[in-house]
């Protein structure tokens, strides 16, 4: 066996956006060392990350209805909405460091700027979105946010959902021109492109079968290439779990005390996509309204625009579905084998817990396609069968561990588990995800690498300037940030006005 070991410093498993980030901020930070990824399908980006499988939003909170909750005394809490608004300016803030030193060539190809939108009925859900407004606009990471009750003012903004509406029910809606789209797919891929020039190998068609520790302190895995059907030993001082759904089954092989008492809930998506252009021309944002009473925050209906290969398209959804798989690739036996004696209890808590979840998830898997076309004209009134198909999204596997709110807790968000001397790491969870990832990453690099963490800050802050800066306390350094990383990413286009401007002035306004 030794001799077909094969040592190197670093092992990330899974070829999607978290190991493509983590790899280029390590190749940043220590170009010296060597590190290996392994991948069980043909190409990156394939799974979680895929640009079907996602809804490309650019996770700020700008119009997801669920980071700011309804306080007991009517107020709104947006600390979440904070939060996951400054981790999403880190990601920014990297993306454009990459592209301005020319390892991303065209920021187009992966990320385009959209408006995003929250759009509610009913008086009390419009009274809960002005004051949701209210707390929003005062903050100064979401300076630009407008809100309407006004139909014709709607009508201007998202004239597809307001045609043929004739609910008497009162509207509302706030809109932000700063949000982006972002084909994450595309990102990931060029990453591993840029990771392959800087010498990281990349292996496909491999998968990890098994993970334990050497006496040497070095974690072994055991490989098999799918290919040739052959076993391969690798060692590594440090590994990355990055599985999307298949993270949880591997990081239990490693056997790490903080891998116990962990499980995990997968949950499928389906979106509803519509390529007809004369239907795709009326709408142009982001469009999220509020979650179903009962229906887990991740099922949170919204209309999107979407840009994928060059080329424009809406999405509707998400729709959930059930699946014991953990990947869409993965096994039917996924969940039942990820049961062990340590969080058998842990998980039938959850499933007592959960009942609610339970019966909506049944609910949904059941729906007709007549049901999910009732459900997208809530959206858009005038919504025509033969326009829209269905699309199987990515597998999310929902985090269920034992907390202080009790044993069995179903968490929504993302989470690193890491080994006391930081050799080993996995992330588990869904959205928003790969929104955050370079806050993620950094993350896994302050728990995996403390003693590393204060030699690498002055390159850290040349790639994200506002790393261990809280961007609500220095709202100069954010509007500097913003403005930057726009220009950077071509997500502001000043041509294209100057000359409308020019336009009308030698046209005397006679457009």
């Amino acid at each position: 066996m030794s001799n077909l070991q094969k040592k190197t410093d670093v092992i990330l498993i899974g070829a999607g956006v978290m190991s493509a980030t983590l790899g280029s901020l390590l190749k940043e930070l220590v170009p010296e060392w060597d590190i290996k990824v392994f991948e069980k399908l043909g190409s990156p980006g394939e799974e979680s990350s895929n640009e079907w499988n996602n809804a490309g939003t650019g996770h700020a909170a700008l119009c997801e209805l669920n980071y700011t909750n309804e306080k007991a005394d009517g107020s709104i809490d947006i600390d979440k909405a904070v939060k996951v608004n400054e981790q999403f300016q880190l990601s920014r803030q990297f993306w454009s460091f990459l592209v301005n030193k020319k390892m991303i060539r065209n920021p187009k190809d992966f990320i385009m700027p959209i408006p995003h939108m929250s759009l509610v009925q009913g008086e009390r859900n419009v009274e809960f979105l002005k004051k949701r407004f209210e707390a929003l606009s005062n903050n100064p990471l979401f300076q630009g946010m407008e809100y309407t009750e006004n139909p014709e003012k709607l009508k201007e903004w998202v004239p597809l959902i307001m045609e043929g509406r004739t609910s008497n029910e009162p509207i509302a809606a706030t809109k932000i021109d700063s949000g982006t789209d972002v084909n994450f797919g595309a990102l990931t891929r060029l990453l591993f492109d840029h990771l392959k020039s800087k010498n990281v190998e990349v292996n496909y068609k491999h998968i990890v079968k098994d993970i334990k520790r050497n006496r040497d302190g070095l974690w072994e895995l055991k490989i098999q290439n799918l290919d040739s059907g052959k076993t391969e030993y690798h060692t590594a001082k440090f590994v990355f779990i990055g599985g999307g759904g298949g993270s949880l089954p591997l990081l239990q092989k490693t056997g790490i005390p903080e891998s116990k008492h962990i499980g995990g809930f997968p949950v499928s998506g389906l979106f509803m996509v519509c390529k007809n252009p004369e239907v795709v021309a009326q709408h142009h944002a982001k469009v999220y309204g509020k979650a179903k009473v009962g229906a887990p925050p991740m099922s949170v209906p919204h209309l999107d625009t979407r840009f994928i290969d060059n080329k424009k398209a809406l999405l509707f959804g998400p729709f959930a579905g059930f699946t014991p798989k953990f990947l869409k690739t993965g096994s039917n036996f996924d969940l039942i084998s990820s049961v062990k004696p340590n969080n058998i209890l842990t998980m039938l808590a959850a499933g007592v817990k959960e009942l609610s979840l339970t019966k909506y998830l049944i609910q949904q898997v059941l729906l007709s396609n007549e049901k999910r076309m009732e459900e997208l004209r809530d959206f858009i009134p005038n919504a025509k069968t033969e326009d829209w198909e269905m699309v199987v999204a990515g597998q999310r596997v929902q985090v269920i561990k034992d907390t202080e709110a009790g044993r069995g807790t179903l968490q929504f968000g993302t989470e690193v588990v890491s080994s006391t001397d930081g050799s080993v790491a996995a992330l588990l969870g869904a959205s928003p995800g790969a929104s955050t990832a370079v806050h993620v990453m950094l993350e896994v690099l302050e728990k995996c690498f403390p003693g590393q963490m204060k030699g690498w800050e002055p390159k850290i802050k040349e790639m994200i300037p506002s790393y261990g800066v809280s961007l609500v306390k220095n709202p100069e350094l954010f509007k500097e940030l913003h403005t930057s990383t726009a220009k950077s990413l071509e997500l502001i286009e000043e041509e294209p006005v100057l000359v409308h401007t020019l336009d009308e002035k030698t046209n005397n306004g006679n457009l």
